[in-house]
């Protein structure tokens, strides 16, 4: 099976972004399934290489095809955009958010060019975007607007567990508030949609109930029989395998054991908390509907851990496998 390329925006440097890459690099397993090439500034791989001890060369390319991607040196794309030794560890600052940005935008430019098959990106800090007056609120949003998507779908993954989310970056008030007929209908048609770029002609779908229950017949609230019932009926009618809804308490761990391919969370945390309960580490988050595959770490940038070597590198390692099984058979439904 042919490699693909994968690219890795390095992230905010401040925090553990530069040294779970190179740890990941240092596992000679991931040159089995995948091409990785970094996209970054070369000052900060170096000190991530200092802090955690690994002895890996850089190979400085300016385009993809250059690369070698073979175990013991790390492929980079140098933007040379910041200077790390004045980046704090662990603080927010407007340089790492820029610079940030700035990798982002490099990877996308060389995936729309067709030099790069897949993006799997490391942490970026909100707080460190706003200081550097970058508007988007973080990864999906700003890789919606560099590619002109509207509202790109998320899906997190582990191991057979697949969640997809109606709402994210939004208040648990204001995301019961998009729990409605029309939106659910939407992402269920999206979802299966989603579901047959990565393989599965006939997707099983189910919903996650809002309330305590499913709402026990409208003790406990009535917006599964008002606005999600009713949207599953309509996705049958239209030929969408779906279930539910279906209890929060249960739907994960009957979909975990496969009775669904995927299920659809209500809100940020329902889903969240599901799949990271199961592990942690090798929970990674997908974002599809985008002209490419994006596969992200499920973690933040740990900046009480940055500067220390101690970042755990499994996520980032499983990141850069799912980009690289999924990035062959990828195409916009």
């Amino acid at each position: 099976m042919k490699r693909g390329i994968i690219g890795i925006p390095l992230g905010d440097i401040a925090g553990v972004g530069p040294e779970i890459v190179v740890k990941a690099l240092a596992n000679p397993a991931v040159y089995q399934t995948a091409r990785p090439l970094v996209i970054g500034d070369a000052s900060a791989l170096r000190r991530a290489l200092r802090v955690t001890g690994l002895d890996l060369a850089l190979r400085i390319v300016t385009d993809p095809a250059q690369g070698q991607y073979q175990p013991g040196a790390i492929d980079l794309v140098d933007l040379a955009n910041v200077d790390a030794e004045q980046v704090a560890f662990g603080q927010v600052q407007a340089a790492a958010g820029r610079a940030a940005c700035e990798f982002i935008e490099h990877a996308v430019t060389l995936c729309q060019a067709g030099q790069v098959d897949a993006l799997a990106t490391t942490p970026i800090n909100k707080e460190a975007f706003k200081a550097a007056g970058i508007h988007d609120i973080g990864h999906t949003e700003l890789l919606g607007r560099l590619t002109g998507t509207h509202d790109p779908l998320t899906l997190f993954q582990v191991f057979d567990l697949k969640v997809f989310f109606l709402s994210r970056h939004v208040s648990l008030a204001g995301a019961i508030q998009l729990v409605t007929r029309r939106r659910v209908l939407d992402y269920l048609q999206r979802c299966a949609r989603a579901l047959e770029t990565l393989g599965f002609p006939q997707p099983r779908l189910a919903v996650a109930g809002l309330n305590p229950h499913g709402g026990e017949h409208g003790l406990f609230g009535d917006e599964e029989s008002r606005e999600l019932e009713p949207a599953i009926a309509d996705a049958r009618q239209m030929g969408i395998d779906v279930a539910g809804p279906i209890a929060a308490d249960s739907v994960f761990h009957l979909a975990l054991n496969g009775a669904f391919d995927a299920v659809l969370s209500l809100y940020h945390d329902q889903g969240h908390i599901a799949t990271k309960m199961v592990d942690f580490q090798r929970t990674i988050a997908i974002t599809l509907g985008l002209p490419f595959i994006r596969t992200s770490v499920d973690h933040g940038t740990a900046f009480d851990l940055a500067g220390t070597g101690m970042a755990n590198a499994l996520s980032m390692t499983e990141a850069i496998r799912l980009a690289a099984v999924y990035a062959p058979g990828y195409r916009l439904a």
